[in-house]
């Protein structure tokens, strides 16, 4: 009977270490691959913001597009509560997403104001500039908003009025396949270059309608197709674009950048 608690017992043991062993191993391997993932993370980023304003091509070596972000694109940090930019963070370290968070660098969304369904919205983020021969070209802004089945991150790229499409596209879904998925279609994210964002007096007028563009109809270029099939994801692709180009998002920072206030 001893002899086979005995037994029992080095069992335990055995396999006790050999679990301490695994999880010494997997939290030393995290650890050591923090960098690595941290940087194909930028460098994905990077990839996407290039992409949705007309830089590049699919193809480049990472080399490659970090070595055009950094000739063409410049990232800087903007305040949202003034609309202006702001020296408070520093573009290269400051993560928005982790600012949501936090109450003390965040506002709380009111039902009537959560059109993105985010329930908060950080104060400070990063938008990303695109110079040609020292003249602003475009601007690229951080966009994000809850679809059928997850949150959809992505970038819209703005020509130098601060009002006509220039790309747009997401980087980070979860919707489904063929249905919402298709957000990442050529073809539809084709749609929006040339689209324009504001009405004649101001007022957010862009949109994803049901049934398909009427191109005889005066709010023809405010608009854009609807995904097929997928209500749900359109609705929030439509919600979150009039948030972040709304009060509570971009739209006072694109006004004073348009007169060169901001």
């Amino acid at each position: 009977m001893s002899s086979q608690k005995e037994s029992t017992a080095r069992t335990l043991l055995v396999a006790l270490l050999v679990c301490l062993v695994c999880s010494v191993f997997v939290a030393g391997a995290a650890i050591a691959l923090k960098p690595t993932q941290q940087d194909n993370r930028l460098l994905d980023k990077q990839r996407s913001i290039l992409a949705i304003a007309s830089l590049g091509n699919p193809g480049m070596s990472g080399k490659e597009v970090k070595a055009l972000f950094d000739q063409r694109i410049t990232a800087k940090i903007v305040d949202l509560q003034t609309g202006t930019f702001s020296d408070a963070k520093d573009p290269l370290k400051y993560e928005p997403l982790q600012g949501a968070k936090d109450p003390n660098e965040s506002i709380a969304l009111t039902p009537e104001q959560d059109l993105a369904k985010l329930k908060r919205r950080e104060r400070y983020t990063i938008v990303y500039l695109v110079e040609t021969d020292g003249k602003l070209d475009k601007v690229v802004l951080p966009i994000r908003g809850q679809g059928l089945w997850s949150t959809l991150y992505g970038f819209i790229a703005l020509k130098a009025d601060m009002d006509t499409v220039s790309g747009f596209g997401f980087y980070q879904h979860a919707e489904t396949p063929g249905l919402g998925g298709e957000v990442d279609n050529p073809k539809w994210k084709g749609l929006w270059p040339g689209k324009t964002i504001y009405s004649d007096d101001g007022k957010v007028a862009i949109s994803v309608v049901k049934g398909g563009v009427d191109p005889k109809s005066p709010k023809a270029e405010h608009q854009v197709d609807a995904l097929a099939g997928a209500t749900l994801t359109s609705n929030g692709v439509d919600h979150l674009l009039k948030f972040w180009m709304g009060e509570q998002g971009f739209g006072p920072f694109l006004t004073k950048l348009r007169a060169g206030e901001a």
